[in-house]
């Protein structure tokens, strides 16, 4: 793996660099003490901390003045057909991931731009991965911005000047079909990626890599997929080695330091009906699981697995740390470990991992099934055992032949899907945007065909008993699983972010975007930005002011369920970044 300095790239570089915000200091760069205990002001991460929360401590906007929230600035990003993008903040500056690896720097106060950096995509990217603009996330580190590529490479810019720092190409695309939907992890200095890997890549496309952030250099991968005579690998049967395909880890973990593990979640497999392959009885390891590593080499310290997948219902979603008392309430979690003890801590790893949108928790220093329980209608999982954390799927989902239709909730659109929830350590509340679906589903073959990726096709449809409404905000309490507040609604929803103001923001596929109140679910605020809300709300201060900052688009995510619910689908498809403010006194 050849690291280079200078590769298909183009730096657009301001002369005005930093604007008076940024200018009065120096840059600081970004460090590992930095990142596990960010300042209030700042969004350095996905979910601004190790542990997924989705919680920033700021008040300036609180529920008593939420209602006068004005727009401050605005801005057109790349026109792209994806686009799924979460700032990150630091010092005053914006940092955007705009689609097709299109870098933005922008004055956070203002919008001014102060650098771009948009690379050169082969032209030929489209023929190998699918949807290869979707760009999530960025990570900083040190004094550089750093992605995972279109075309399976990472790189760094230089978070002043924006020019490429270095490069490194992880994959050849052209035979491992690999699609870089997230970028990295940073964890004590070492970037940490998953990735979605095509069936045509074969297994050893899909890997979780780490490198080293300074440079780029490649430390260790790691397949999620077991060789056949490898620990776990006799759970896909008699299947070999080239067959086994499509286990990704798409999404961004979580770390807790002190334990230096993370909790890296998986996708499903490729096809999804288990007939085609060894058989339904088979577990097909680590497909939809919660995988414990360790950062240094990879080393698997245990592994947990949610749900043997036949409807191409991934769990590669955030993992919630939380050192919690663990109380689950009998009278609405059906599953429970008997060994628990009324009312003591544990060190926890909670939500929604996956489309089914159960809530799993565990303890995640061992693995060991703790809770869980349903949240929105789903068909597929029967029961949980207690005792061992065993999962039992409902034998009236699972295919058995080619042709066949099954009526299966929710859709492969979720349940719970990629845009993430949110914890508030104010109200030790989970709060989880979810959709509900369902779907006539068919088996569409009797072996696994490389082109036919999860060989189901489906008629979805809103869930029969939810009035129409597809999306639903539900409140959950962290430790007892009760249901709180929900918040239903004829669009589908999208992520979420909680707040210190006691606030919980996030907007819909209809193109509203919302305050509500952390402890009730009235809506405080509302506003419509006229385009689907496909990214991560996020909200940070700069010149000693609170910001709200939101980016619209289009996804195939927010398009499926717009095919839903046509009536309330926004004309617009604008790629924007909004960001919101109280005014002036």
């Amino acid at each position: 793996m050849s690291t280079r300095a200078t590769v298909l790239a183009v730096s657009l570089c301001f002369a005005a660099a930093f604007g008076a915000n940024a200018a009065e200091h120096a840059f600081r760069p970004v460090t590992d003490a930095m990142l596990r205990r960010p300042d209030p002001a700042d969004w350095l991460m996905w979910r601004r901390t190790f542990d997924a929360w989705g919680y920033s401590p700021l008040d300036k906007i609180n529920r008593g003045n939420v209602g006068s929230l004005k727009l401050a600035w605005s801005i057109d990003l790349d026109a792209a057909p994806s686009q799924e993008g979460t700032p990150i903040v630091h010092d005053g500056v914006l940092y955007f991931p705009g689609p097709s690896d299109d870098t933005l720097a922008l004055d956070a106060a203002t919008g001014r731009k102060l650098w771009e950096h948009r690379r050169q995509l082969p032209e030929d990217l489209g023929k190998f991965v699918p949807f290869p603009q979707t760009n999530r996330n960025l990570a900083i580190f040190d004094r550089l911005i750093i992605d995972n590529g279109a075309d399976n490479t990472i790189y760094a810019l230089d978070a002043e000047t924006g020019k490429l720092v270095w490069e490194n190409t992880v994959f050849d695309y052209h035979t491992s079909h690999v699609k870089q939907g997230s970028a990295p992890f940073v964890v004590a200095g070492k970037l940490i990626s998953g990735r979605n890997c095509q069936p045509q890549g074969g297994p050893d496309a899909c890997v979780i890599t780490a490198h080293d952030a300074r440079t780029g250099k490649e430390l260790w991968r790691k397949r999620t997929i077991p060789k056949p005579g490898e620990p776990g690998g006799d759970s896909w049967g008699d299947v070999p080695d080239a067959g086994r395909w499509h286990v990704g880890a798409w999404m961004m973990p979580s770390y807790d330091p002190e334990l230096d593990l993370i909790y890296m979640g998986t996708s499903v497999t490729a096809p999804a009906p288990k007939f085609m392959l060894a058989g339904n009885d088979k577990q097909y390891l680590y497909h939809n699981s919660t995988l414990a590593l360790r950062p240094a080499t990879g080393a698997t310290v245990w592994y947990y697995q949610h749900v043997v997948d036949h409807w191409d219902l991934d769990h590669p979603f955030e993992r919630i740390l939380l050192d919690e008392v663990v109380a689950p309430d009998k009278s609405e979690v059906p599953w429970i470990n008997p060994r628990l003890k009324p009312g003591e801590t544990r060190k926890v790893v909670t939500g929604i991992p996956g489309k089914t949108g159960l809530i799993y928790t565990l303890d995640r220093v061992t693995g060991e099934f703790l809770w869980a329980r349903p949240t929105i209608f789903q068909n597929v999982v029967a029961s949980i055992d207690g005792a061992t954390g065993k999962v039992t799927v409902n034998e009236k989902a699972l295919f058995t032949a080619a042709n066949q239709t099954l009526f299966i909730c929710p859709t492969t659109n979720g349940g719970k899907n990629w845009p993430a929830g949110a914890y508030s350590p104010r109200t030790k509340t989970m709060y989880m945007p979810m959709q509900n679906t369902c779907m006539n589903a068919t088996a569409t073959a009797s072996e696994p065909k490389p082109e036919l990726l999860y060989a189901i096709t489906g008629e979805t449809m809103i869930t029969p008993d939810a009035d129409g409404k597809v999306g639903t905000v539900r409140a959950f309490s962290a430790e007892t699983g009760k249901a709180g507040w929900r918040f239903d609604t004829r669009a589908g929803v999208m992520a979420l972010v909680a707040t210190g103001g006691d606030l919980v923001f996030g907007g819909d596929v209809a193109g509203n975007f919302r305050a509500f109140d952390a402890t009730t679910g009235k809506v405080l605020w509302e506003t419509n930005l006229a385009s689907q809300v496909t990214g991560h709300p996020i909200t940070f201060e700069a010149g000693g002011k609170q910001y709200v900052a939101v980016s619209t688009g289009r996804s195939n995510m927010t398009g499926g369920l717009s095919r839903l619910t046509p009536d309330v689908a926004p004309d617009d498809s604008r790629n924007k970044l909004f960001v919101f403010a109280l005014p002036a006194r």
